[in-house]
């Protein structure tokens, strides 16, 4: 079940270093959630807090809160591995197990959590997910094959039939197209917006156009100086974002004045 993510007061450090400021905002199910922003702006590091990825780093960590469903993520017995097991990442860059075929690469997590598995129901499960993916067609016939042999696009695709194998209530994407080429970017943009039908998905890019096109809110991310925190100017629907923002640093932005 797609789920709905409630964020408030959050402050994230990387050691003394204040990253991101002060950001308050709730994150609606089965719709996708854009965050857009100049680089360095902490667009990345924010969404990498919603699963807990960002305190795998020495020194990272968070004060304030992130509640889904009535749970405190960073709470005292809340497990981080059971976290990114219902809130799933999908990176920038593809990044297939290299030495696994097709068909392992999508049941890994499944693996890895340690349950027995029939080999049927792998089998259905691997199915499911690259047809969840929009790649069963183009690989089906070859799936003993190294996935590290497919298209970026493809290998994206194959990313996120792997996250949405283990069947989470969230996916989050930090910027899965950059390194795609237009078509395979329509392609990703078309498959987010099936997959919002069963997620919450929240998304950062640096493609206005995308924003634009796949999301149902957009949030700016914005910092007024070099060392200085990022912080979430504005948060509405991305109509509204792109036609007419409340704050004049989302309409500059948006405009190409800066950034």
């Amino acid at each position: 079940m797609a789920k709905r993510i409630d964020v408030s007061d959050l402050d994230i450090y990387y050691g003394d270093f204040l990253a991101v400021q002060d950001v308050t905002v709730s994150i609606e199910p089965r719709s996708i959630t854009a965050l857009i922003g100049p680089s360095g702006c902490g667009k990345s590091t924010f969404l990498r807090s919603l699963n807990r990825m960002h305190e795998v780093i020495p020194g990272a960590r968070v004060e304030g809160k992130v509640v889904m469903d009535g749970v405190d993520l960073y709470g005292v017995d809340t497990d981080p591995v059971a976290v990114r097991r219902q809130i799933g990442m999908v990176f920038q860059r593809p990044n297939p197990f290299p030495t696994m075929s097709i068909y392992d690469n999508v049941v890994a997590g499944v693996r890895l959590n340690g349950k027995r598995v029939k080999k049927a129901d792998l089998d259905a499960l691997a199915e499911r997910s690259l047809r969840g993916a929009n790649l069963w067609d183009e690989v089906k016939d070859r799936l003993d094959r190294p996935g590290a042999g497919l298209s970026g696009g493809q290998q994206q695709r194959l990313c996120i039939a792997r996250a949405i194998a283990v069947e989470p209530d969230v996916l989050l994407m930090d910027e899965p197209c950059s390194a795609l080429d237009p078509i395979s970017t329509l392609a990703i943009e078309d498959l987010m917006t099936e997959l919002k039908e069963r997620f919450t998905i929240v998304i950062v890019t640096h493609n206005m156009q995308q924003a634009a096109r796949v999301s149902e809110h957009t949030g700016f991310f914005n910092l007024s100086g070099v060392g200085q925190p990022g912080r979430l100017i504005e948060f509405n629907p991305t109509e509204k974002i792109f036609s007419n923002p409340d704050e004049k640093a989302t309409e500059d932005y948006i405009s190409g004045r800066f950034g």
